[in-house]
């Protein structure tokens, strides 16, 4: 099926010069116009935003994301301060933020990790490196461990194979290794399942898990399960989530952030602003397929004030 891609867009007669003076306009003096902020920053996109970045430096002089700290408080600040950081960056500082402090935000880091393409992770850990003077791995070597720690490693490596090659000899071969990795044994070869699942190519793979169904009469998913627990099953369950659908699995992600008491503000806010120009329609559409509601009802009732009318901005409407 066709990717229907992002909600956010380039906007027409983009002004760079215009957009950083209003924005100025909008925190100087007593109190802060919101309105105006989202305004300009929820209808551009990225690159531009990017841009505003630049010019609002060049042509006053002031540091437009040290302006905008002083201006706003809380989840309002969180997704507009994301918003206007760029794409790679803004996945570097959220890895960041899940290690470094009191705990470790385990989703977070398997979210990034399982989600992004091998390009893309080649970008973060170099962005990492530079950022912070620490490598990734060397990070998530001293914050996680044992298995957990061996996959998102081997993740952060972004070995995976980009091709769409298949072998059917090949498909065989890790179908019935995984199954005697799991099912057939007593106790679990973990790393059978780490290595094939953090290094073959998507379209192998979903031939190795329909293979694997026939073999075992059971879903690699309910394997996992059975055989995994803890950050450990949860990491190769969205390996397995991403490569069958990735807007599912965001849309699912979306779905946990809000269901039940409180809200997963975090995740919430990091799933919106980097899907966004993406692929925010299609998460949209299997987030309806899936709880039989939209996301955009889904977020009208879960948040409040500047924020939701953001996040509202982001969703794209009511389908």
């Amino acid at each position: 099926m066709a990717s229907k891609g992002g909600t956010i867009r380039a906007a027409s007669g983009f002004n760079a010069s215009e957009d950083a003076q209003n924005l100025r306009k909008a925190m100087k003096g007593l109190g802060t116009d919101e309105d105006a902020i989202i305004n300009i920053v929820a209808f551009r996109n990225t690159a531009q935003r990017q841009e505003i970045r630049t010019t609002y430096k060049a042509t006053l002089g002031r540091d437009l994301l040290d302006d905008l700290k002083s201006e706003l408080t809380g989840n309002f600040e969180k997704v507009i301060l994301g918003m206007m950081t760029s794409t790679v960056l803004y996945d570097v500082q959220e890895l960041r933020k899940a290690m470094k402090g009191a705990g470790t935000d385990e989703g977070c880091l398997i979210e990034i990790l399982a989600s992004r393409s091998p390009e893309e992770l080649s970008l973060i850990k170099e962005n990492y490196q530079l950022q912070y003077g620490n490598s990734l791995e060397d990070d998530i070597r001293s914050d996680t461990s044992f298995m957990f720690q061996r996959v998102l490693v081997s993740l952060s490596t972004g070995g995976r194979d980009t091709g769409n090659a298949l072998d059917d000899a090949l498909v065989q071969k890790d179908a019935q290794d995984l199954y005697e990795a799991g099912e057939k044994k007593w106790g679990t070869d973990e790393v059978k399942f780490l290595t094939i699942l953090c290094t073959r190519n998507r379209n192998h793979l979903l031939h190795v898990f329909d293979e694997y169904k026939r073999i075992s009469k059971k879903d690699i998913e309910q394997s996992i399960k059975s055989e995994t627990s803890g950050s450990f099953e949860d990491a190769l369950l969205a390996i397995v989530k991403c490569m069958r659908n990735k807007p599912a699995y965001f849309a699912e992600r979306l779905y946990k952030s809000m269901k039940g008491l409180g809200t997963d503000d975090d995740t919430l806010i990091r799933v919106m602003v980097s899907r966004a120009e993406i692929d925010m329609l299609d998460i949209r559409a299997n987030f309806k397929k899936m709880y039989g509601k939209s996301l955009h009802s889904f977020i009208k009732g879960d948040t409040s004030g500047d924020y939701k009318k953001v996040l509202l901005i982001l969703c794209g409407g009511e389908d």
